[in-house]
């Protein structure tokens, strides 16, 4: 389990600026399988399931989360599939949020 999954996200006003690409790329070697985007802004995963209602039931659950943590994913939901996009849409790219969220989503059961 990734440490990062041991800690809450902290709300984010702006006023600070994004994660750089050098500060961003140690973050996303502690969360498995998720793509840094080529601008470094966001990261992403791609989550499949046998059906559409595991897939929505999945997604659910990231919900869930990301209502407790006060930090909102773009998802994604089609049959067998959830896509997950996560930046900080206040700084307009990536916050140590982005990588707490990845990690928890990466431990949903």
């Amino acid at each position: 389990m990734s440490d990062l999954a041991q800690k809450h996200c902290v709300p984010c006003e702006g006023g600070v600026f994004p994660l750089a690409r050098q500060e961003s790329e140690p973050l996303l070697s502690k969360v498995k399988g998720w793509k840094l985007a080529g601008d470094a802004l966001s990261i992403s995963k791609e989550f499949s399931f046998k059906d559409f209602a595991q897939a929505l039931a999945f997604a659910d659950k990231i919900g869930a989360i990301a209502e407790e943590e006060g930090h909102h994913p773009d998802l994604s939901v089609s049959w067998g599939k959830v896509g997950v996009e996560l930046s900080t849409h206040a700084i307009g790219g990536l916050s140590e949020n982005d990588f707490i969220l990845a990690a928890k989503i990466d431990n949903i059961k």
